[in-house]
């Protein structure tokens, strides 16, 4: 199916290709706005030729970011993420506000309010314990994703990609491990899912068709006692019969606890033990080679697992993990996803596409190191990528 670089349609949307880039936190928001280092990384990647670019993140609460310098969604973001979407559009690319609550990913002390998560746990970001939301929290929580969504379109977005991924709030919900509530957002897979399909249905109906709703959903946490493939299969038969998203991008993997099942690649164990803040530092140099696992990076390496929900569902998906060259975006098409997202090639060579369109055999210049990991905390960058004009923003995460 050779039809990658013809558009599409993404629910109510029509983007001009198949290739979305994926949400890869920038570290441009030092004061948790759009700045023009913000703009300019989108534009980049707009004016490359991607059909569609991600924001990431957009936290639904302030409480709900992995540090306080992330934007967090509220009337003051608006008039910076219109000028971001103006740009992205003049490069005759679509733009999508990834949307979510960190909940036991985010950090305590630098957000200076406590984490949440589904049951009690020790936050190793912000070294101290979360928040158990009440039911009546959970209410809050979900009205928040919905008041993200009606920003996002009121600042011109074309889509809201809803995060339930990476152990991040909703899929935390989703995890056993760390889902140990008895009351109905707990036990069941059933209850663990309520959530997710709680805030999907609420995001749909604040926006309805004006703009596009996918998620990112976890295959798995890839974590003894986590999300498996079988249970997120049924969460996935669940999010198509409720209707109310256009596409779901699988990932897989945990922030919390196995963050390299989504990277593949050499883990930067070097690299991250620099510039973690000084706790988080200290403890990985004793987990850090168990934190950091290491998985072998090959193309497509999620395909595996991705190939089980395309025989599950109907509804479109986006094919995510080692997508970095025409012949694998066409034997994801040939195997049934309707849309590829990529992520570190592109911070590489935000003009990979292009190259791509004029010689088919051109191939990314990524090296699959992961070094771009640990500079979320001073400028999301690839570090072998020449000629970038300004100097890392230091962020303070404590």
């Amino acid at each position: 199916m050779n039809d990658i670089f013809t558009p599409a349609k993404l629910g109510p949307i029509t983007l001009r290709n198949r290739v979305i880039k994926a949400a890869t936190f920038e570290g441009r928001t030092p004061d948790a706005l759009v700045t023009d280092e913000l703009i300019d990384f989108h534009r980049e990647v707009a004016a490359g030729g991607v059909g569609l670019t991600t924001v990431a993140y957009c936290a639904v609460a302030p409480g709900g970011r992995t540090d306080r310098h992330q934007i967090w969604m509220r009337p003051e973001a608006v008039a910076g993420l219109r000028k971001l979407t103006d740009a992205v559009h003049a490069e005759g690319a679509a733009a999508s506000a990834q949307i979510g609550h960190a909940g036991p990913v985010a950090n305590a002390a630098s957000n200076r309010v406590p984490a949440i998560a589904p049951s009690r746990m020790f936050n190793p970001l912000g070294m101290r314990f979360t928040k158990t939301p009440s039911v009546s929290d959970i209410a809050e929580l979900v009205a928040a994703h919905a008041n993200a969504a009606r920003l996002a379109e009121q600042a011109g977005f074309d889509a809201v990609e809803i995060h339930f991924g990476h152990n991040y709030l909703a899929s935390s919900f989703l995890s056993p491990i760390l889902n140990r509530r008895k009351d109905a957002y707990g036990g069941s897979l059933l209850n663990r899912a309520r959530m997710a399909r709680e805030i999907a249905c609420a995001v749909k109906e604040a926006v309805g068709d004006l703009i596009s709703v996918p998620a990112q959903l976890n295959m798995e946490d890839g974590a003894g006692g986590g999300l498996t493939v079988p249970q997120s299969l049924q969460v996935a038969a669940w999010l198509e019969a409720d209707g109310a998203l256009d596409a779901l991008e699988l990932t897989a993997g945990s922030s919390l606890l196995n963050p390299m099942l989504l990277f593949h690649g050499t883990p930067p164990l070097r690299s991250f033990g620099k510039v973690l803040p000084g706790p988080a530092r200290f403890g990985f140099r004793f987990v850090g080679k168990s934190f950091l696992k290491e998985y072998p990076y090959q193309e497509a390496y999620l395909l595996e697992r991705a190939r089980h929900f395309r025989r599950a569902v109907t509804m479109p998906l986006i094919l995510l993990g080692g997508i970095t060259n025409l012949d694998t975006m066409l034997q994801a098409r040939t195997e049934g996803f309707d849309f590829v997202a990529m992520g570190r090639a592109l911070l590489r060579e935000p003009d990979l596409l292009h190259r791509i369109q004029a010689d088919e055999s051109a191939r990314s210049a990524c090296v699959h190191c992961n070094e771009c990991m640990p500079t979320i905390y001073s400028r999301t960058r690839c570090v072998y990528r020449p000629n970038l004009s300004r100097e890392p923003i230091q962020l303070t995460l404590g």
